[in-house]
């Protein structure tokens, strides 16, 4: 079987090829897709895969691309660029080009991952423009799968750190009223499992969801309870959307942009609808990984430097190739101080109780986050 995966770098997309080459039976060829080619060889899977540049902007890139991989019975589509400007309009052209390109290719199949669509709800732009993607991809002459799910726990994911990096930071956690809004999250590794089922069910659109229906303030608290974290929750059911998006933005070292898109989205209902994947394969064998699961393996290994992706012992932990702002503040502190200064150091400074010092409260929050922003300031990655 010949695969191609574009967003190979994201994370998902960089979980999904080690899984594809690490499945039971014979492994096949996976072929990774990037703008830049040099962006896939920091990945420890990247000698056993081929790589093409593929611009999904560029529908001659597209075009170029199928030609110089030859057939492809499964290819996955998961390229975004949530957070960029008009993010909106790059993506539902991005997906016409790939979809004009592979059809023309003759490409067996497509699965997309997504967002849950609301039914009843005016969906944000981050949904809306993922509901169009996928519409985009299902077009004549494409065998489309479409996976629309909520958010997606793992470390290094954006859902997760979001969590940890509000959870981490602030000792009173403001609840507006839309946290006691319904969402089905799914654990990587069972999203990893339905995405590589998805090549063997009838073209459609399929929910996927964990087992479990919760409030958001609930995964919250499922966090902070894995973390032996003590947080107050605060009443404020009158703070929009989009103003808590912009002070979250503003706290945490992602970009405001890709943490306002996100938390937006918090007014829709985000559950599994009349058309679930468990309703045509078999739940992941073992069941499904709760979120207070979840929430104890993201958690393992905190602080340590991470490893290549296909060397983790849980997809749900983060690797070396997630990104730079993941992983949390002692993490992060810790690469810079190495960066800066060496690794000598830092082991010097855990001697010392860095990391007790750094992981309790009430010191660790206001030092993480003013040390995290004074590098950010300075401009030091």
């Amino acid at each position: 079987m010949d695969v191609l995966v574009t967003g190979a770098t994201g994370y998902v997309g960089s979980r999904l090829v080690a899984a594809l080459l690490d499945a039971d039976g014979e492994a096949p060829r996976v072929v990774t897709a990037s703008r830049n080619i040099d962006n896939l060889r920091r990945f420890d899977w990247f000698d056993d895969v081929d790589a093409v540049r593929l611009d999904t902007t560029d529908s001659a890139s597209c075009v170029a691309a199928f030609a110089e991989i030859g057939p492809i019975d499964v290819a996955y589509y998961l390229v975004h660029a949530i957070g960029e400007a008009n993010y909106r309009e790059r993506d539902q052209r991005s997906a016409a080009a790939f979809a004009e390109a592979a059809a023309a290719a003759g490409v067996g199949r497509v699965v997309y991952l997504g967002g849950f669509v609301p039914d009843d709800d005016d969906l944000s732009p981050h949904l809306a423009s993922r509901a169009e993607v996928g519409e985009a991809l299902t077009c004549d002459g494409l065998d489309t799968v479409w996976l629309r799910s909520a958010i997606v726990l793992g470390a290094g994911s954006t859902s997760f750190e979001l969590v940890r990096y509000v959870a981490d930071r602030l000792p009173a956690l403001p609840l507006p009223s839309w946290m006691n809004k319904p969402v089905q999250p799914i654990a990587v590794d069972d999203l990893l499992y339905y995405l590589l089922a998805a090549q063997h069910v009838a073209p459609g659109r399929y929910d996927v969801g964990g087992d479990e229906a919760v409030a958001y303030r609930d995964v919250l608290f499922s966090y902070i309870h894995a973390a032996g974290m003590r947080r107050l929750g605060v009443p404020a059911p009158t703070v929009p959307t989009a103003l808590a998006g912009f002070i979250i933005g503003s706290l945490m070292p992602a970009s405001v942009g890709l943490t306002s898109s996100l938390i937006t989205s918090l007014n829709n209902t985000m559950t599994m609808g009349d058309k679930p994947i468990r309703d045509v394969i078999p739940d992941p064998p073992g069941g499904f990984t709760t979120i207070d699961d979840a929430m104890a393996r993201c958690l393992r290994g905190i602080g340590e430097r991470p490893v290549g992706v296909r060397a983790l012992e849980d997809p749900l932990q983060l690797a070396d190739t997630d990104a730079p702002w993941t992983g949390g503040d002692v993490l992060s502190i810790r690469r810079r101080v190495e960066a800066l200064l060496s690794e000598e150091v830092w082991g010097a400074m855990e001697s010392l109780g860095a990391r007790r010092i750094l992981g309790s409260w009430p010191i660790s929050g206001g030092l993480r986050t003013g040390l995290d922003l004074a590098f950010r300031l300075r401009g030091t990655p």
